[in-house]
């Protein structure tokens, strides 16, 4: 699959082949363990390959740039009908997603979004967007939703953001997930009353802010995520919701 506004110098598609598989795998591994210390049971170090039990069930999505043939974005794709094969999302060990699943519509779980580091900050992202929006639109996608991730689990560093995102950016009762209690880090950290909302989004990671600006959500409280050394938040985004601006940006239509 191509994106349809690629341009010359990146190719955006599903993964095919094995080969394209390990390229994508290898990216996650510099960025989620050799950059962020994460880890799991089935990353292989010898090789150089982030992976899991769940990658054979997910379409992985690839942005290549093509004067080099280096795969540097990556996004992981699982439909709801990807996800009864699995027996599960990925996100269902951190959260309970009886919202989502009750509401009837179609779903896709985003995951494992990252970018070579010489290509962030550039166009890069835009074109794997126009690749997502193809897939959703493609697929009959209703519901987006995933697990995104502030590095480091030191909740008391990371008070003011969180607490942001709980005051004003918590999911609608009816799709507001929340984290299982296992790990459950609650976000309501410092009053709203109390709390510097400028500084406070200049910590939110640009992944977060990016799925705000589209109108998402996020579930209630945070997962402490000790394997991958993160604090994930669920962000929840309801293409229905989105108005005619946030459209145009997700579909790559510029401001």
């Amino acid at each position: 699959m191509k994106s349809p506004d690629t341009g010359p110098d990146f190719v955006v598609k599903l993964v095919e082949t094995e080969e394209e598989l390990r390229a994508a795998q290898a990216l996650r591994y510099d960025v989620f363990v050799r950059e962020l210390g994460g880890g799991g049971d089935m990353v292989d170090h010898q090789f150089g390959l982030e992976r899991d039990r769940f990658d054979p069930f997910f379409d992985h999505m690839i942005v290549t740039d093509t004067s080099s043939g280096t795969v540097v974005g990556v996004y992981r794709l699982m439909r709801d009908d990807q996800a009864a094969r699995a027996g599960q999302f990925y996100s269902e060990d951190e959260y309970d997603l009886t919202p989502l699943r009750q509401s009837g519509r179609r779903l896709l779980e985003l995951g494992r979004s990252c970018l070579h580091p010489k290509y962030r900050g550039g166009i890069a992202m835009f074109h794997l967007w126009n690749g997502l929006a193809e897939y959703v639109e493609r697929n009959g996608i209703e519901i987006l939703f995933g697990v995104a991730s502030f590095h480091g689990t030191d909740t008391e560093a990371l008070r003011a953001p969180l607490s942001l995102l709980h005051h004003n950016h918590l999911a609608p009762p009816e799709l507001r997930v929340r984290a299982r209690e296992t790990q459950f880090q609650s976000m309501d950290l410092i009053p709203a009353d109390q709390l510097d909302r400028r500084a406070a989004m200049l910590e939110v990671p640009a992944l977060i802010k990016a799925y705000l600006r589209l109108g998402g959500n996020v579930g209630e409280g945070a997962w402490i995520d000790h394997k991958f050394n993160t604090l994930d938040v669920c962000l929840v985004l309801d293409t229905a919701r989105m108005n005619a601006r946030q459209r145009r940006l997700y579909e790559g239509g510029g401001r």
